[in-house]
């Protein structure tokens, strides 16, 4: 049942990105709502990874304008956009595979001992430990160890290191790119079942996806782009799988959707 806020706390609106002569985006517009799943549709080259890197500070647009939470906001790097509460987990998932899933969750967010030893750069392990078992069992995610390095885990469990990550630091909204890529049909169900926790824990989630089943399964949502442009947006709960194809595809005219 979709009944999320449908306040946006995150849009975009007449955004535009050119690099040379290839205009990426064209006045494209996009909204996440407050407490759902929006799926970001569109085939290769419709702009869906230039506005991703847009909302998320990797790049700037030459134009048009980005709202958080209603007010205006430029992201000038990613980091300036995980301080606002903006996080992404991109297909390559950015771990450190000789590191352990707790030094992964903290990684440059270590948690430092308190008094002298903490101003000298010492961490405080067992807070991170504690701390990383919460997240971890409230996201009802399994990792082979807590001490283990994450580069001898399963492509599942590796996502669900980095998407607990994510949360652990998201106030927001999360990206998702292709968070199923390259797994297998349990580690698959494992990852859309995370993304509905997340999305109970009150973090909007955008899935970028190329999978219609998957979207079909778990988004409130869906938004399809187009050669730079938004040329549909959808109820999952009442459309239909033809439908969404035909605006990928453009075998539909939509753009009043």
């Amino acid at each position: 049942m979709f009944d999320s806020d449908t306040r946006e706390v995150l849009s975009a609106r007449a955004v535009r990105k050119s690099f040379g002569n290839v205009e990426a985006l064209r006045g494209a517009d996009f909204d996440v709502h407050i407490g759902e799943v929006v799926a970001l549709m569109g085939d290769n080259g419709a702009g869906k990874t230039t506005l991703v890197k847009i909302l998320s500070g990797v790049i700037s647009p030459d134009s048009g304008t980005v709202r958080l939470e209603g007010s205006p906001v430029e992201f000038s790097s990613p980091i300036e956009a995980r301080n606002a509460g903006i996080e992404t987990v991109y297909q390559d998932l950015s771990l450190a595979d000789t590191l352990d899933p707790v030094a992964n969750l903290f990684l440059g967010r270590e948690i430092r001992r308190s008094g002298l030893l903490g101003r000298i750069g010492f961490v405080d392990d067992a807070a991170m430990r504690r701390e990383a078992q919460v997240t971890f069992d409230a996201l009802n995610v399994t990792v082979k160890a807590l001490r283990d390095e994450v580069g001898t885990m399963s492509g599942g469990q590796r996502q669900g290191v980095a998407v607990c990550r994510a949360v652990t630091w998201a106030k927001h909204v999360l990206f998702l790119d292709e968070p199923t890529a390259a797994l297998g049909v349990r580690q698959t169900q494992n990852v859309l079942d995370l993304i509905r926790r997340v999305r109970d824990r009150g973090v909007s989630v955008v899935l970028i996806s190329h999978s219609i089943p998957e979207v079909m399964a778990v988004a409130d949502r869906v938004e399809v782009l187009r050669l730079g442009q938004r040329v549909g947006r959808f109820v999952v709960s009442t459309s239909s799988a033809e439908e969404i194809v035909g605006a990928i595809t453009g075998a539909t005219d939509l753009s009043a959707a």
